[in-house]
């Protein structure tokens, strides 16, 4: 097993943190997520309140690395997503990678349940992505087509194995999923999360709010193992990649 990295966050350059997150694969699918020390995904209903500025770094470092940035329309409704930006210094970074200067946004829904005149859609430096069910009415996606492309993928529920498919047909190689806790338990039990990067935050919330994974139920628990700890501010910032704990 490779040897764990334990660093303090604000020890490092900007050039070691996106070092630290460089993608084992070019096809490769990561999750962010925030917690609190007891296991909750939300305060107040929101994961924003977990989350400060010492993970942020992060955050924004995850958000470069991307090709697409995928997540759920409850997310997004919930946490008040708008269009996908970056800062100048961010974008430098992709631009010298040889990347577009921002990624993709993609947003899942069942229903397709959003606003087609959200910033999100109408004000996105790239035209965004939306995936819905293959067999949802056409009356409910059709007010999306001028602002978004639209992938069809599932019957009832977005599949997510086809969806992941058609954005990697797309070029959209590099994934980051920022939830919701639906989105990432389903696709734990399809076996399509490659790794976990989680901040555990310093705070208890006590009984009642989710946790970070939700709905389907995943046939097995699924091994991982540990790349680095992060520390900042009393926040972990834990970097889990997919694969047994012995290799």
């Amino acid at each position: 097993m490779a040897d764990v990295l334990y660093r303090k966050l604000d020890e490092l350059t900007d050039d070691e943190v996106y070092a630290a997150y460089a993608p084992p694969e070019p096809d490769w699918l990561r999750v962010n997520f925030v917690s609190s020390a007891d296991g909750a995904a939300t305060l107040e209903g929101l994961s924003g309140p977990l989350s400060g500025a010492e993970d942020k770094r992060v955050f924004k470092v995850l958000r470069a690395r991307c090709d697409v940035l995928l997540a759920g329309s409850g997310t997004v409704r919930a946490e008040g997503y708008g269009p996908l930006v970056l800062s100048e210094d961010r974008m430098a970074w992709r631009r010298a990678q040889g990347l577009p200067e921002v990624p993709v946004m993609a947003v899942a829904s069942r229903t397709a349940s959003l606003d087609p005149k959200a910033g999100i859609f109408t004000e996105a430096p790239r035209r965004p992505i939306l995936i819905v069910p293959a067999d949802l009415p056409e009356a409910a996606v059709e007010p999306f087509r001028d602002v978004a492309d639209v992938i069809a993928a599932g019957t009832g529920e977005v599949d997510f194995a086809a969806a992941l498919a058609a954005l990697r047909s797309r070029g959209l190689r590099q994934v980051l999923c920022e939830g919701g806790p639906h989105v990432f338990g389903s696709l734990i039990a399809a076996g399509l999360a490659d790794e976990l990067d989680l901040t555990v935050s310093p705070l208890l919330v006590g009984a009642g709010p989710i946790r970070i994974a939700e709905g389907e139920q995943a046939a097995e628990a699924v091994p991982l193992r540990l790349r680095h700890v992060l520390e900042a501010g009393g926040n972990l910032i834990l970097r889990y990649l997919r694969g047994s704990t012995d290799e």
